[in-house]
């Protein structure tokens, strides 16, 4: 079971800001997320394969290709701006 974690406008856009998913094999950042993808639909795709969208597993950056094993957490967020 790993931790799925939606942060800022994200967690607006999707409507949660937290979820469990049981894992049944070893993925990917990127496996990651067409699964949740294929569950959500288009909005997960807008927020999930957006430009800017950032990842951390176990809160570290993570890039597409990084494992996630079960018991992770793996978190993404937007760009932090400030001003």
């Amino acid at each position: 079971m790993i931790t799925v974690l939606f942060f800022a406008k994200y967690r607006e856009q999707l409507g949660l800001g937290r979820m469990s998913l049981e894992l049944t094999s070893a993925t990917t950042v990127s496996e990651l997320k067409k699964r949740l993808v294929e569950q959500g639909g288009d909005d997960w795709a807008a927020v999930l394969f957006a430009d800017n969208t950032l990842c951390a597993v176990n809160q570290t950056i993570a890039a597409a290709a990084d494992a996630i094993s079960d018991g992770d957490e793996v978190a993404f967020y937007p760009p932090v701006t400030g001003g």
